[in-house]
């Protein structure tokens, strides 16, 4: 499976699509369709609905899967679509799977389960019912600081033996050596993606497959360029974008994402800064660091 899909060539920067939403907090299919568009046309290699920066806690499940099915028509099979499927409820994101799966999805990205803090077996055992559930290629989520929890090494190698359509990770978990440990162990044709704009030239010189990206909603031509360089192995060039991109890679971090990218995203005018609770806009202090970042990429 994982084979196949490396003729695909799915290589490089995906981006964590936003979730817009109007005025009346209802979801703005109009924006997102635009969004998309935008991407497309600027060279990332796919398209990451329902994920951490799109929302997806607070999507409701038709909303979810209305979501999926947009970016899917939108999409219309020009890039991959990673529709996000995860949940800390093993039977919930099994549904969901099924669901993305049955609107088209290429892959589905799988979310450690949060709250929970399963055991590694515990883990396994979920992330092994997700794969079985589905025949499209699964793409695991492993983030401890947003979910509590880290898939070992040893776990995931596991799950890869035992699970033919799991066939690769986003590795978000903060930890440089354990993403080496990673591309180390792991088979050649096993996708290792950043979680992190900021940390993602190190892993792909390590080895590593490329990016699934919050900056890219912003930026998708430097990213893609960026690690289309480094994945050419022309680390000079690379190195001098990823340089120039830093700044604002720390800045889409000031608050808790999407806050900030989404601040991004409006102060373009391509989306309303709406967020649904608990998420709330940026203090004037961030707001102003992340104008700065804009203004010296001159995005604004």
């Amino acid at each position: 499976m994982a084979a196949s899909l490396k003729l695909k060539n799915i290589q490089g920067v995906h981006t964590a699509i936003v979730t817009p939403f109007k005025k009346d907090e209802s979801v703005d299919y109009t924006r997102l369709r635009e969004l998309i568009e935008f991407q497309i046309k600027n060279g990332v290699r796919g398209i990451v609905p329902c994920g951490t920066t799109g929302e997806s806690p607070t999507l409701s499940d038709e909303e979810h899967k209305k979501v999926i099915e947009e970016t899917v028509k939108a999409v219309n099979k020009r890039v991959i679509v990673i529709a996000g499927a995860g949940s800390n409820s093993t039977r919930e994101a099994i549904d969901l799977s099924k669901e993305a799966e049955a609107l088209g999805a290429d892959m589905i990205l799988s979310v450690n389960p949060y709250y929970n803090k399963p055991t590694q077996e515990g883990l396994y055992r979920h992330f092994k019912a997700i794969c079985s559930s589905v025949k499209i290629p699964v793409i695991l989520y492993n983030i401890k600081g947003r979910t509590g929890v880290n898939v070992e090494t040893p776990t995931l190698l596991r799950l890869i033996k035992d699970c033919r359509n799991l066939v690769g990770v986003k590795e978000a978990s903060g930890d440089l050596n354990q993403i080496k440990d990673v591309i180390k162990q792991t088979p050649e044709d096993f996708f290792v993606f950043s979680g992190d704009d900021g940390i993602t030239l190190e892993l792909v010189k390590m080895g590593g497959d490329g990016l699934i990206s919050v900056a890219a909603n912003i930026i998708p031509k430097e990213v893609s360029t960026m690690v289309d360089y480094a994945l050419k192995k022309d680390f000079k060039k690379a190195e001098e974008l990823d340089k120039k991109l830093q700044p604002f890679f720390k800045a889409e971090f000031i608050e808790t994402n999407p806050i900030p990218i989404k601040a991004a995203l409006s102060m373009q005018g391509k989306i309303e800064e709406v967020y649904r609770l608990p998420l709330c806009e940026m203090s004037s202090k961030n707001r102003d660091e992340l104008k700065k970042a804009m203004k010296e990429l001159k995005l604004i």
